[in-house]
């Protein structure tokens, strides 16, 4: 089994549900008490939200790097950055290490495909789903994506920064999302991206009538089958 190096900490909210669903996996495909080696780096929110709000990605990815190198010096076999917005930054990432960095717009894409649908509706950060980061990544696997209006991107991103990455689920805010999916349906959606990983706390499958593609979940999945491999079934206990 391999190491998983966890780049987390934004916030760390959502790195926990990493980290939970990592074992949890790990124990379902091995059995008996296995558990998923992971190296966790954390790293203090405050300090990349103020850069992501001055607009300073380029000093936002410096930071990242740094601590992805030394996860791999710690001994990370493979690398997922546990946050949708901050794969902005995912190209200084992959240039400061040598080890598979998973990025999550492909595991979504390759799920999304899996289902055959061509049109989904994308709810994250105003970043997520303002800019080409993760609906590039969309479109270049044959994926359109359809974003909520204006006046919704703000009531999605408020609800996760505000409420979501401290801890705060809220039955009128999953009301309002909900409302959001539908219109997003209503236009054309065939399913919807969770795409912030702190909305998997507020919006499960029951609050959509088309499938929804949780980026949380669908990323720790491709990290845990790149970490066991061809051979996970050889380990399994009788």
């Amino acid at each position: 089994m391999q190491v998983i190096g966890m780049l987390g900490g934004m916030s760390w909210e959502s790195s926990a549900e990493y980290y939970r669903l990592a074992n949890e996996l790990v124990q379902e495909q091995l059995g008996g008490v296995h558990s998923a080696r992971v190296l966790l780096d954390s790293v203090d929110f405050a300090d990349i939200e103020r850069l992501q709000a001055a607009g300073r990605w380029e000093q936002a990815g410096e930071l990242l790097a740094s601590r992805a190198r030394a996860l791999e010096s710690a001994g990370a076999e493979l690398l997922v950055l546990c946050t949708n917005t901050m794969h902005i930054v995912i190209d200084s990432i992959e240039e400061a290490v040598s080890i598979p960095v998973l990025h999550i717009g492909d595991a979504t894409s390759a799920r999304i495909q899996e289902q055959g649908l061509r049109r989904v509706g994308l709810l994250g950060t105003a970043f997520t789903m303002e800019q080409p980061f993760l609906r590039g990544r969309l479109t270049s696997a044959g994926i359109d994506s359809v974003i909520p209006t204006g006046t919704d991107r703000a009531i999605v991103h408020r609800v996760i920064y505000e409420e979501l990455v401290r801890g705060i689920v809220a039955d009128d805010s999953r009301a309002e999302y909900r409302r959001i999916i539908q219109d997003l349906v209503h236009r054309g959606a065939e399913g919807i991206i969770l795409g912030c990983t702190e909305i998997e706390l507020l919006i499960t499958a029951d609050d959509s009538p088309v499938p929804v593609f949780p980026t949380t979940r669908i990323h720790i999945e491709a990290a845990v089958r790149r970490a066991l491999g061809a051979g996970a079934e050889e380990q399994q206990d009788a």
